[in-house]
């Protein structure tokens, strides 16, 4: 039997879903004007999306509805009433990325299917359980998957009866979903917040290798990819694109379907690919599906390359020749969008009239007559249909001289059906005797059981209040005559010597990549135990399954993760765990969510939050808190090499012998004069810095009441070529700072910021101000 194959479409405005819908997508996924991560894009009001809700499902299409940003703590208020809203829609699914969106939407809103963003990273088998826990029915795969992995994600997704999705076409960030800072860091923009910038697409000074664009890759296709994708057992092929208009969305959607349809009907791809170069594309590449990341997948150009593959595909040479393509494929995107908009124009989302007529006399039940009318939305009609259904009392009216049943009682009950679904043209009490009454809670059902009809047959469910979260106090620090605690993160074997001057808490930073088998860390961590692993952000395939491995050989007493298939098999293993700061944690209810789904003893609060958004956090109870006051600024992490377009590199594309034993450093600059530094460690994917280092003693007074711990970060990673200040020295300096009554209003305080900021030149704070 052949697979059911989901074609899911962006949708970034009314038109873009109405084209969707008509080029037969099963699915569009679609965003407010508020908590998406597309904020560039147009967007839909409620009514708007209601409408569409209306018109996709007449074509048999679903609407998928993203909610995919993390949340502040001050936010949970409208968002609880965006969603008590949201669940008296038919509406399909929402996409969702911030753990304590998970835990609101599974404890309060249990009837709203959950799918989990891609700006989760799912990128190992782990994160599926994982995800299943939180509430996920699906998961998107990070673009970065081979198609063997991808292979092995479905196979787990099956395991746990989790749907996957693979985006099959559009644009490709360079780095991991979710875990880009670059524009977060630099102006506050996150990415995180639907807010990214795309430093990727900027123009830099140029690089030795003479590229101006560096970072800058092709759009991704799978297009020809599809019957390996469905063999693979993936069920949902997305495209990517809320940003582009309905020309393009048309034209990409008809492509899959037909490329879909026609491979599930004979076996064979019948298309050819190219309508998908007359509308706005970068290029293409497949390299990531095919796990061959080479330097072709980089191009010069962030802007539309139609006309550029227009150029190369007529040979045009002469001026002449290159005019003629170029107004001839100008012409066929005037003629795209004209077709599209004449396919799209007989389609509605105008909301329905809706009239009630009530009736009855005294000894009779009170009965309602319900008639909606609207416009076909079908393209093929431009008929006006008209339904009628009749709800009555179970209650008889009876005689009430004193307080009668009359229009403006019955007005003020209804009128409240004059809402986002539904335009209430009338209202008719003539055919209600005079002088009769209904009991109050008869009438309240009766409005009821109208809107539930109204409603697809779905009971209209109220508003939810969150209950008032309680503040936890903190327990005390290990020391007396301290502030909090306080902890160091290393990642070089030389400096286990630092636990001889302290008596901190030390993590040791697991690598991202391993050799297959590698025993190395287990041998390690096990002669060294006061040692608490750090585990990555991303750990794919082999690496996963390595670090699976001293995961369960060490079977540690503690372990700081920031990949969530390491948290999820230390909750099985019973291993306490804190989560990293890449996990993103912004609000008290993703700490709940991590404490009572999975067992987490703690969490670093994410820096990308500001002091206000910080404060207003309220902790479990039992639950640390943690925050890193000293580290370099990560900007980006990616599976591609950063130094190809840089300063090149004699291997023409990244494999595993680079990724274990490649260790180099470079900077990039951009046209405003700001440096960033390009650092790929041994065993560590690459990666580039701000080249400020994070410096927050700030915080040690504004907030030292909340947190258990402050981490400082001794790993070096990131700062090239610099001058590391001494270790030892960096960590006695801290220690004296947490001890003190102030940082900023006590004379040892001064001396002591004032010596980390000449051990420390070049650092910022910027983020601890902008917050989100």
């Amino acid at each position: 039997m052949n697979p059911k194959i989901e074609l899911l479409a962006p949708g970034g405005d009314v038109d873009a879903i109405k084209a969707a819908i008509i080029a037969g997508a099963d699915a569009v996924y679609c965003g407010l004007d508020t908590f998406n991560a597309r904020n560039r894009a147009s967007n839909l009001s409620f009514e708007e999306l209601v409408g569409v809700i209306r018109l996709a499902h007449q074509y048999q299409c679903q609407i998928f509805l993203t909610l995919n940003i993390v949340i502040l703590e001050r936010e949970f208020k409208s968002l609880s009433n965006l969603l008590s809203r949201l669940v008296n829609t038919t509406l399909d699914g929402v996409i969702v990325q911030d753990i304590g969106m998970f835990y609101i939407l599974k404890k309060h809103f249990p009837t709203l299917d959950i799918h989990a963003s891609t700006q989760l990273t799912t990128h190992n088998i782990g994160q599926i359980p994982f995800l299943k826990r939180l509430g996920a029915s699906r998961v998107n795969l990070s673009r970065e998957l081979n198609l063997n992995e991808i292979t092995e994600m479905a196979v787990a997704g099956h395991k746990h009866n989790v749907l996957t999705e693979v985006f099959v076409h559009g644009s490709l960030c360079v780095a991991f979903s979710g875990l880009c800072y670059s524009t977060s860091a630099s102006v506050g923009n996150s990415g995180n917040r639907g807010r990214c910038s795309q430093a990727c697409r900027e123009e830099y000074e140029t690089t030795p290798t003479g590229n101006k664009f560096p970072l800058n890759i092709k759009d991704n296709s799978a297009f020809f990819d599809l019957p390996a994708l469905i063999n693979a057992g993936v069920h949902s092929f997305k495209i990517e694109g809320r940003i582009k208009g309905a020309s393009y969305v048309h034209t990409v959607v008809d492509s899959f379907r037909k490329q879909i349809d026609g491979f599930m009907s004979t076996g064979k791809l019948t298309q050819d690919g190219e309508r998908l170069y007359k509308v706005f594309n970068r290029d293409f590449t497949n390299a990531f599906l095919r796990g061959d990341l080479n330097q072709s997948m980089f191009i010069e150009n962030p802007r539309d390359n139609s006309k550029n593959h227009a150029i190369a595909s007529s040979k045009a040479i002469s001026i002449v020749q290159i005019h003629q393509v170029e107004q001839n494929l100008n012409n066929e995107k005037d003629q795209i969008s004209a077709s599209v908009f004449e396919k799209i124009k007989h389609l509605s989302i105008a909301k329905p009239l809706l009239s009630l007529v009530f009736s009855g006399k005294d000894g009779q039940p009170l009965t309602i007559t319900v008639t909606t009318q609207e416009a076909s939305s079908l393209a093929s009609s431009a008929e006006t249909t008209s339904k009628t259904f009749v709800v009555q009392s179970d209650d008889l009216l009876s005689k009430n001289d004193k307080d009668p049943l009359d229009h403006a009682t019955i007005n003020k009950r209804f009128k409240s059906l004059n809402n986002a679904a539904f335009i209430l043209t009338f209202l008719n009490t003539e055919q209600l005797a005079d002088n009769v009454s209904l009991p109050f809670k008869a009438l309240a059902w009766l409005k009821n059981e109208v809107a539930r009809c109204l409603n697809s047959g779905q009971k209209v469910l109220p508003e939810v209040l969150l209950p008032k979260l309680t503040h936890h106090a903190k327990l005390p620090p290990k020391k007396a005559n301290t502030r909090a605690n306080l902890s160091f993160l290393i990642c070089d074997e030389a400096d286990v010597k630092l636990t001889d001057a302290s008596d901190a808490d030390i993590y040791f930073k697991l690598p991202d990549a391993y050799k297959r088998g590698c025993t190395k860390y287990v041998d390690f961590l096990l002669n060294n135990p006061r040692l608490i692993p750090w585990f990555p952000s991303v750990l794919i395939g082999k690496d996963y399954v390595v670090a699976l491995n001293i995961l369960e050989q060490v079977k540690p007493k503690l372990i700081v993760t920031n990949n969530t298939g390491i948290a999820h098999r230390a909750y099985e293993l019973g291993i306490e765990w804190i989560a990293g700061p890449f996990l993103n944690t912004t609000n008290t209810y993703a700490l709940l969510a991590m404490q009572e789904g999975l067992n987490c003893s703690g969490a670093f609060i994410s820096n990308e939050i500001n002091k206000l958004q910080i404060k207003n956090i309220a902790r479990p109870k039992n639950f640390k808190l943690l925050y890193s006051i000293y580290h370099p600024i990560l900007l980006m992490v990616s599976r591609q090499c950063f130094f190809q377009q840089s300063v090149g590199c004699e291997k023409p594309r990244i494999d595993n012998g680079c990724m274990l034993s490649c260790d180099k450093s470079t900077s990039i600059t951009n046209l405003k004069g700001d440096s960033f530094a390009i650092d790929k460690q041994k065993a560590g994917y690459p990666s580039i810095y701000n080249q400020d280092q994070f410096l927050n003693t700030e915080i040690i007074d504004d907030l030292a009441d909340l947190f258990d711990e402050f981490m400082i970060d001794l790993t070096n990673i990131g700062a090239g070529d610099k001058q590391s200040p001494d270790k030892a020295l960096l960590i006695s300096q801290f220690e004296q700072l947490l001890s003190c009554d102030s940082s900023r209003g006590s004379e040892l305080g001064a001396v002591l910021n004032n010596t980390l900021k000449t051990m420390v030149p070049e650092s910022t704070n910027i983020q601890y101000h902008n917050g989100l």
